[in-house]
């Protein structure tokens, strides 16, 4: 939003334009001498037309100063609202399962990969005042984005993550242990930390359950998302390493009791996702359940706007000061 500090500034800019021409009219030729150039008895010397055009121009161009240090006077300034949150969300960090078998077509036409992606995006946009991050799960486990309000970097993360980028397996203890590390140290009022998969563990030397405790033992809330349905399920993506894409089905076996044994060690929440309505539905239970009162207060925050005109005035000025010691103020 446009505001100003001096308004009548601006009735005085809008109105330059017609006092200047006025004044000019009014004072025309009260002193000006009149001499003329010409042979005795004949015609007069006039300027040629293209420098009538230019003085002209060039009054134009003085008006136009006058105008800006005008405005650039009356204080323009760009209002900005802003949401000030006066307490500290919750840390939550998300550990998504980034292997092959994500690439499960089993959630209303898309892969339990996207539909993740999405969900959590989803989940994020609805909580700015949470610090949430995200922990990436293969045949390793890294951590990619820390918990941090700024949401579009985690959104633009997401993105970039890919299926198969961290190996072919699925080291849950490992990926568990990671995000209770970099919990450990946090001093907001909650934290948790959401799992998703659709597998069992299978690499790393961190065991699952161990894992878990030791969230159980930090303060840290666990949710464990089981995602994707049993039996002969589509498969297609490309796979990082080779570049080749991967088309076909596989057989899904997917073992809800080994995720939910995970849940039950860390006193957490284990919840079933074997299709997108379930997925979402997991979600909201995921938001009620992490519900954060918060309080906040609007904000202005001004951007002032005078500097660019105050330069585009002197640019302007110089430029008409420069074409008029050229060409001489005698034809101007």
């Amino acid at each position: 939003m446009l505001a100003f500090d001096r308004p009548l500034f601006v009735l005085a800019a809008c109105a330059a334009p017609f006092v200047i021409l006025a004044l000019r009219r009014f004072f025309r030729g009260a002193f000006r001498l009149s001499l003329s150039l010409g042979a005795p008895g004949g015609d007069s010397f006039e300027p040629a037309g293209r420098f009538r055009f230019l003085n002209a121009l060039l009054q134009v161009a003085n008006i136009a100063v006058v105008c800006l240090l005008l405005f650039a006077a009356a204080g323009p300034q760009l209002v900005k609202n802003e949401m000030v949150w006066l307490d500290r969300g919750a840390d939550i960090l998300f550990v998504l399962d980034c292997s092959p078998s994500m690439a499960g077509i089993d959630m209303d036409g898309r892969n339990r990969f996207d539909a993740a992606r999405e969900l959590i995006e989803n989940f994020a946009s609805n909580r700015p005042v949470d610090a949430i991050g995200l922990v990436a799960v293969g045949n390793d486990a890294a951590l990619l984005i820390p918990p941090t309000v700024d949401h579009k970097t985690l959104s633009s993360r997401l993105e970039q993550l890919s299926i198969g980028e961290l190996g072919d397996g699925t080291a849950l203890g490992v990926a568990l242990s990671l995000a209770a590390l970099h919990l450990e140290n946090s001093v907001a009022e909650h934290k948790a930390v959401v799992l998703i998969s659709d597998g069992e563990n299978n690499a790393g030397a961190v065991h699952p359950l161990t894992a878990a405790a030791a969230l159980n033992a930090q303060g840290t809330a666990l949710y464990v998302i089981g995602v994707g349905s049993s039996g002969e399920i589509p498969i297609d993506y490309v796979d990082p390493a080779t570049k080749l894409r991967r088309t076909g089905s596989f057989e899904s076996r997917y073992n809800a009791e080994s995720l939910k044994s995970i849940a039950s060690a860390a006193n957490g929440v284990f919840l079933y996702a074997p299709s997108r309505e379930t997925f979402e539905a997991a979600f909201n239970t995921l938001n009620k359940s992490e519900a954060v009162v918060s309080r906040s207060i609007a904000r202005g925050r001004k951007q002032g706007l005078h500097e660019p005109l105050i330069i585009a005035a002197l640019i302007i000025a110089c430029s008409s000061g420069l074409v008029r010691a050229i060409l001489g103020g005698a034809l101007l």
